[in-house]
């Protein structure tokens, strides 16, 4: 079963949506004990990166994701989500992340021609077989 994390910042209904779409069963998880009890795990995010961080804090949703990544199970970061998967943000000031991976997420600088953010579809192309 895959679990959307609810922490009160997400495009819940969007991922959900899609995940039907391609035929897999999702459902909204909040506690620590749902996320322990999903096979595969997703954490969504709009928002700000300290704000994010300080509802998953409060809702004592860290450690219960942190014990999902370290076994080894499926773990998708979309957008705000992924981001916070590193050390620190540097949105509204320096706020620590989950430190699953090492480094720091900060804003891109302006450069001329570049449109940032990016926003839209792309298409990808594989180039090589992915596993099943």
């Amino acid at each position: 079963m895959i679990g959307i994390v609810d922490y009160g910042m997400g495009n819940l209904r969007s991922v959900q949506k899609g995940f039907e779409r391609v035929g897999s069963e999702a459902i909204v998880v909040r506690s620590p004990g749902e996320i322990a009890d999903v096979d595969r795990l997703v954490l969504p995010g709009v928002g700000a990166f300290r704000d994010a961080i300080h509802e998953l804090k409060r809702l004592d949703l860290v450690p219960a994701i942190k014990d999902h990544i370290a076994a080894d199970k499926p773990f998708l970061g979309i957008c705000l989500g992924l981001q916070m998967l590193f050390d620190v943000g540097y949105e509204d000031g320096e706020h620590e992340g989950l430190g699953i991976f090492r480094g720091s997420v900060q804003r891109f600088s302006s450069t001329p021609g570049l449109k940032i953010p990016h926003m839209g579809w792309n298409t990808l192309e594989f180039k090589v077989p992915t596993p099943a």
